[in-house]
């Protein structure tokens, strides 16, 4: 659509992005036939021990996707920390890098004092 209004060629348009021509009439092709351009592809690594993560994750609220990785391999399942980070966040469970550092700022401020 943005192509066709500037009025660039398919060769020039994937030439100014970096796209092989190729790619571009394939994935054409495939939004014209009603298809996604890409996706949804298998997870089985996060369909099999999904339960199992979010069991442990629901026990221990304040634990983070390490350890919920370290119990998961304990109980026998084969799966990486970057699976069970993705589930966590998938699932609303995985607390914000700054949250510690939001905690204690708020203490600090309920004490009276500023560090």
């Amino acid at each position: 659509m943005i192509r066709i209004e500037s009025g660039m060629s398919t060769a020039r348009w994937c030439e100014k992005f970096d796209i092989p021509e190729r790619t571009w009439r394939r994935w054409q092709a495939r939004g014209r036939a009603g298809g996604q351009a890409k996706g949804p592809w298998p997870q089985p690594a996060r369909c099999s021990a999904r339960d199992l993560m979010l069991k442990h994750a629901a026990a221990h609220l304040a634990w983070g996707h390490r350890k919920i990785w370290a119990l998961t391999r304990h109980d026998g399942h084969m799966v990486s920390e970057a699976t069970v980070l993705r589930i966590l966040r998938d699932e609303g469970l995985f607390l914000p890098e700054s949250y510690q550092r939001e905690r204690r700022q708020l203490a600090c401020v309920e004490e009276g004092g500023v560090r």
